[in-house]
């Protein structure tokens, strides 16, 4: 194994802690891999059972919030701290619902305050994670950058309808790292950006939909984690975006 950093941002996610552990599992007899995590409530990687757990270099950087000016300055804690060459940035964020929204089921659900804060999540904030990480990221080893999306986001794919902020914000992340991955292969060819959709894991996310999921269709935060980091090492750097879902199949965009 060669000496790696990795960065998981949204790291108090189902799947970002999942990740995290088998990255250090991976890892247990390398003293070659740094784990940086980000997240506004590090509480997960602050117990003693994960403490117990590491053996890998794990730094971790807490953000008040995913404000522009608040990445800004993580992504320099990141260039700081970082030991080795970032081979894998995960940017986990995801929102599908919350006490005050719900997915919309017709029309007349849909609501401006909802889709702006849906769009903030699972859009706006990744790509504001890109725009400041591809200058520490550029020019140096190979490094493949994931963000979570889902298969709901293609637009050939929708035969169902419904779901209208998810679905766009999802969509829009997949047109902004289309055309990222365009500009990418002009002046950052070590860049891979992927499209990740996880399938429905067992998560809080998922939760209120899962008693239509068909028998095996919903996955563990572990399964689908090292799924994952298989997948990103099996990818190659082409220039392009993938959009790829648990299994390593192509999504239609």
């Amino acid at each position: 194994m060669k000496n790696q950093t990795i960065v998981i941002i949204g790291a108090n996610s189902e799947i970002a802690k999942a990740l995290s552990q088998q990255i250090i599992l991976d890892a247990k007899n390398h003293d070659n891999t740094q784990l940086i995590v980000i997240s506004r409530d590090l509480t997960f990687y602050q117990q003693e059972s994960f403490q117990q757990l590491h053996s890998a270099c794990l730094n971790s950087i807490n953000v008040k919030n995913y404000q522009e000016d608040e990445i800004n300055l993580a992504v320099s804690k990141i260039d700081l701290i970082a030991m080795f060459e970032i081979t894998k940035v995960i940017i986990c964020h995801g929102l599908l619902h919350n006490k005050k929204l719900q997915p919309e089921k017709r029309l007349e659900d849909f609501s401006a305050e909802a889709f702006t804060q849906v769009l903030s999540a699972n859009t706006i904030t990744p790509m504001l994670w890109l725009k400041h990480l591809t200058p520490i990221l550029s020019g140096k080893g190979s490094c493949k950058v994931v963000v979570f999306t889902a298969r709901v986001g293609s637009i050939s794919d929708n035969r169902l309808g419904g779901w209208y902020s998810y679905r766009a914000s999802k969509a829009a992340m997949n047109m902004l790292l289309t055309s990222a991955a365009v500009e990418l292969a002009r002046r950052a060819k070590n860049i891979k950006l992927i499209s990740f959709h996880p399938g429905t894991t067992d998560s809080p996310l998922s939760k209120p939909f899962q008693k239509n999921v068909p028998e095996g269709k919903l996955f563990t935060s572990e399964f689908v984690a090292k799924q994952l980091l298989t997948i990103v090492e099996e990818t190659v750097i082409d220039g392009k975006a993938s959009y790829l879902d648990w299994q390593g199949k192509v999504i239609p965009w």
